[in-house]
């Protein structure tokens, strides 16, 4: 295999042994480490003390060596120099055969020449006892008799301990004896005992340490593995994370009681979720039916939520504003008030702003708060609640009711004025005036006092109408109350030479009503036409039932604008008509001719009258669950009508028309 090929393979390896180590836990790497590090110590401190037991048996070899050397050396060194090789000989093969540490004994000259060995030669002759090997010895060797050359060399028989002993009689250099010692046995055999158990007991170790992880993968590794992923997975909200494990014992206690858990936490979960729903349902149903607007935003300024109301103030209708900034959508009016106050509390300035501003064509007059939305601690700002209160109508009614008491004043301090003039004037110059002065005084007085009570009477049936009062609706026959108002103002029409016509059938279904209030609405009906109607006119009074279904908008019907219309249910009714060619109603005043005070006769002609009487029409008529409209053209003349229920009609449809009447001008 080339090493280009058993490179790919040797990372395979490496990656595999990497994944391999992965696998196992923190606690597991740890055992394994400090099981390695305790192996190693061990082994280390066996190695040392090996050691320590071969170093004492190579000195005591040594010290043997030495020993039994010097012992040799001064038997045979008195033979040596005295030449007598046969004996040297015998002594040399005597010693050596009587111990079984000897391998070899050598003698040689003082050149080195060994001369004699066992069991290298013989003792036949003296031919046998040359040799020709030489050995390379220390030169300072002959002037330390005492201190032989120890060393050792390793044989193929095994390792051999070297002995050297000069031999030295009288000063006089005679040689070298060589000895060679086997090293001790007993020594030998236990340090490699030694060390076979040192080599086992690693072994050991480490095969516990295998066996040990392999039982901790199988048995504990796993499961807690798959324990902490379902751990992993409940708390990243999947609480149907479970594990099937066959373990027994207190671990799978464990895990069955991880199951139990986490089934528990799946059923709370799922009913929190359903609570949080309704409550969400209920908040946004809550916020979504608020007659003020709403408007939430986060810490940045940008819009989080807005009801419907804020949005059909803001005409936010159909839009996504969702995450974009309030500055942004508001009109720039809106923004330029809202810019400071906001920019305060997003800064943590203020707690709370609020701001009354106008905008709009029509203006609408909008108040708005904006109120801090804190954490727990009041510190960090979370967002801000914006509340819209449209104070339009507020407004408009604040200035309904200074002008209602305005033209009340202005409208009582006229005639009370004019009572007191001439009543001042008959009191203090009664003597000296004319019977026919006295009279025009009274005469102008009591023209002024029936003016005034009239409008009293006008203002307090206004706020009767106005108040709470239940009316009693009952069957009521319209053709007497329409001959009767006519028969009322029959005088004042042939003094002005205004024709009155009553166009009614005689078999006319009764309605459903009040015969004081109808009888009101014919009077100041009658009485507003022929006021405007010029002599040669024609005033004509007519009712009919009328069948379309069409629910009129009143907010339309005052200005003659073609009506919008919703499909209801059928209501029965009678059609209501009154009509004169008189001098008709100009369109900028036919905006206004409902509102209270407002007299048309300031442009129009000279007749006088509170301004009341078309607005305690439109009151009356509520009541009966209808409105009253109108079609007028400058020089043509006007045409009042409504539509009431007839006596068929039960009391919960009259209800029902009434609320929806009610409803509609309440928008």
């Amino acid at each position: 295999m080339t090493s280009s090929s058993a490179s790919p393979a040797l990372r395979q390896w490496w990656q595999r042994l990497v994944r391999w180590w992965a696998e196992f836990s923190l606690q597991t790497k740890l055992l394994a480490a400090a099981t390695l590090v305790v192996s190693l110590m061990m082994t280390g401190i066996t190695f040392f003390a090996l050691n320590g037991i071969q170093a004492d048996v190579r000195m005591s070899d040594t010290r043997f060596a030495r020993d039994l050397g010097l012992l040799l050396s001064a038997n045979v060194t008195p033979l040596v120099e005295k030449g007598n090789d046969r004996e040297l000989a015998d002594v040399a093969e005597r010693f050596w055969k009587s111990s079984r540490s000897l391998r070899y004994i050598f003698f040689a000259d003082p050149d080195g020449v060994i001369y004699l060995g066992i069991p290298i030669s013989g003792t036949s002759g003296s031919s046998e006892l040359l040799l020709s090997r030489k050995l390379e010895l220390p030169a300072d060797l002959a002037r330390r008799p005492q201190n032989p050359l120890i060393r050792q060399h390793l044989t193929p028989d095994g390792q051999v301990t070297d002995v050297f002993v000069p031999l030295v009689s009288g000063g006089r250099y005679l040689g070298v004896l060589a000895l060679g010692i086997n090293p001790n046995e007993a020594a030998l055999a236990s340090a490699a005992l030694s060390r076979e158990i040192t080599v086992a007991v690693f072994i050991s170790i480490w095969v516990l340490v295998i066996l040990g992880a392999v039982f901790n993968a199988l048995t504990i590794t796993q499961p807690v593995k798959e324990l902490l992923r379902g751990v992993r997975s409940i708390a990243g909200g999947d609480f149907e994370a479970r594990i099937a494990l066959p373990v027994g014992g207190e671990l799978g206690e464990l895990l069955d009681g991880f199951n139990d858990m986490a089934s528990q936490l799946e059923a709370y979960n799922e009913a929190n979720i359903e609570e949080l729903t309704a409550a969400q349902v209920k908040q946004q149903s809550l916020i979504a039916t608020m007659a003020d607007g709403a408007v939430l935003l986060d810490s940045e300024g940008q819009v989080v939520l807005a009801n419907p109301t804020a949005r059909r103030l803001f005409r936010w209708e159909g839009r996504n504003i969702e995450g974009t900034s309030l500055m942004a959508e508001l009109p720039e009016a809106l923004a330029v008030d809202l810019q400071t106050p906001l920019e305060s509390l997003l800064e943590n300035e203020k707690d709370s702003s609020d701001v009354r501003c106008s905008f709009g064509e029509p203006a609408r007059t909008l108040r708005i708060v904006l109120q801090s939305v804190r954490d727990a601690s009041g510190e960090t700002l979370k967002g801000i609640a914006v509340t819209v209160q449209d104070l339009t109508r507020e407004v408009e009614l604040n200035a309904a009711q200074s002008r209602f008491i305005s033209n009340v004043s202005h409208e009582l301090r006229t005639p009370l004025f004019n009572i007191k003039s001439y009543v001042e004037t008959l009191h203090d110059l009664g003597d000296q005036l004319s019977e026919e002065e006295k009279q025009e005084f009274l005469a102008i007085a009591n023209a002024e006092t029936d003016r005034l009570t009239r409008l009293v009477n006008d203002v307090l049936d206004l706020s009767r109408l106005e108040s709470d009062r239940a009316w009693v609706m009952e069957p009521v026959e319209l053709r007497p109350a329409m001959e009767q108002t006519l028969r009322n103002y029959r005088l004042n029409a042939d003094d002005k030479g205004v024709g009155l016509e009553l166009d009614v059938e005689d078999n006319l279904p009764p309605v459903l009503g009040n015969w004081d209030l109808l009888l009101q609405v014919f009077d100041n009906l009658v009485g507003n036409a022929l006021k405007f109607t010029a002599s040669g006119g024609q005033l004509c009074l007519r009712a009919y039932p009328w069948p379309d279904t069409c629910q009129l908008d009143p907010s339309t019907a005052a200005t003659g604008e073609n009506p919008t219309c919703a499909l209801t249910a059928p209501l029965p009714k009678l059609r209501v008509e009154i009509a004169d060619t008189g001098s008709g109603i100009s369109r900028e005043d036919q905006e206004r001719i409902f509102e209270r005070f407002f007299r048309v006769e300031n442009a129009v002609h000279t007749e006088v009258g509170t301004g009341l009487g078309l607005s305690i029409v439109r009151g009356i008529l509520e009541k009966h669950g209808t409105s009253v409209r109108m079609a007028s053209e400058l020089g043509v003349g006007t045409t009042f009508w409504f539509d009431l229920p007839l006596e068929d009609a039960d009391g919960d449809e009259l209800r029902v028309a009434a609320e929806r009447l009610s409803a509609r001008q309440a928008n």
